[in-house]
């Protein structure tokens, strides 16, 4: 009999059972041959603490003195840029990320790429990149490190109640005092294989490119087109960008769509003074959302020995430290260190 049996190894899964492996027992399953094969391995590594839902920026921002301390954040900046028809877009980007407009002379010294058409660019010194294989690996150790098994290609197939808990399939039989749903875009047909109603997740794909940089871009900070219609990213002297698309999809093993990046790439073009030759590489990634954009953390109403640890959207990484440890203070019996305000906003009762 173990404890805590946790569904899904990316930084979700990975972080709570890290952090439920000081309370008892731990086995975490994947169904892929490795952990983080899905949205956590596609992710832009970026932390930036204004970034999301009012409820997500309260976890970004108590995450940060963990993500220090794990040596996992460096200097990036971020820079919102726009042409003149993006104004309104860019007002509002100003207010929601806490910007301040720079001239354009500025903004190229920083970007020296950019583009004639653009009209108004903001900076925001406090953005900044994010290990995110460091922190998953660190995660890992700790948890392992306590006891807990990692088990990979065992995707579950089967959930059924049982006297002391629960009975999970995956190859073999686990039995657990208490599930933890931290299956991202599949949390919904986790919670269906144990008979409970799914909370109307949303799986939405974003595309990525890989491209040449037209010179060394390490210094360059992240850019982002007003109202988030791309961004940019420098990537060990290449550049990252996304159409930053936001397409429904069914769960599976994400791939961008062509058409889709072109866009995206024409979107970003229309703001620099270069122009895209070639692609490097390409790739998607689903970002999973509750129907309020808000994580989902915290028992289910009508079985409290399953927790839901789901709904991370863009932010897991970013999240990951403050999201875990609540699931473990709630797991554990504790007061929410984040406050009982913000422990209800985030809690699955919100959809029962």
């Amino acid at each position: 009999m173990t404890d805590f049996l946790v569904i899904g190894g990316g930084i979700a899964g990975v972080s709570a059972a890290a952090r439920l492996s000081r309370l008892g027992s731990v086995i975490l399953l994947e169904a892929e041959d490795r952990l983080a094969h899905h949205a956590s391995s596609r992710s832009a590594a970026v932390f930036e603490g204004t970034y999301g839902a009012p409820s997500t920026v309260a976890l970004n921002r108590a995450s940060r003195a963990e993500l220090e301390a794990r040596g996992v954040l460096a200097p990036r900046g971020l820079m919102v840029v726009a042409r003149p028809e993006e104004n309104a877009a860019f007002e509002a980007d100003l207010r929601q990320m806490e910007m301040e407009e720079v001239p354009l002379d500025a903004a190229r010294e920083r970007l020296p790429i950019l583009g004639p058409a653009v009209a108004r660019a903001a900076v925001q010194a406090d953005t900044l990149d994010l290990d995110t294989d460091r922190l998953l690996q660190g995660f890992l150790r700790e948890a392992k490190a306590n006891g807990a098994r990692v088990l990979t290609r065992a995707p579950v197939t089967a959930i059924r109640r049982a006297a002391s808990g629960w009975v999970a399939a995956a190859g073999e039989d686990h039995e657990a005092r208490v599930i933890v749903n931290a299956a991202g875009p599949w949390a919904d047909r986790i919670a269906a294989l144990a008979g409970l109603p799914p909370l109307e997740l949303r799986p939405f794909r974003r595309s990525m490119a890989r491209i040449p940089a037209p010179s060394n871009p390490s210094r360059w900070p992240m850019v982002v087109g007003a109202g988030e219609s791309f961004y940019m990213k420098p990537d060990a002297g290449a550049l990252l960008v996304s159409p930053a698309e936001e397409d429904p999809a069914e769960p599976h093993d994400a791939w961008a769509d062509d058409l889709v990046l072109a866009e995206g790439l024409a979107r970003f073009e229309a703001h620099v003074a270069w122009e895209v030759e070639r692609l490097l590489a390409s790739w998607a990634g689903l970002r999973t959302f509750a129907p309020d954009r808000r994580l989902v953390l915290g028992p289910d109403t009508l079985e409290p020995s399953f927790l839901w640890c789901a709904g991370q959207g863009g932010y897991g990484f970013q999240t990951a430290c403050a999201a875990s440890r609540h699931l473990a203070e709630l797991a554990g019996g504790a007061a929410p260190t984040l406050g009982p305000g913000l422990a209800a906003e985030l809690a699955p009762a919100r959809f029962r």
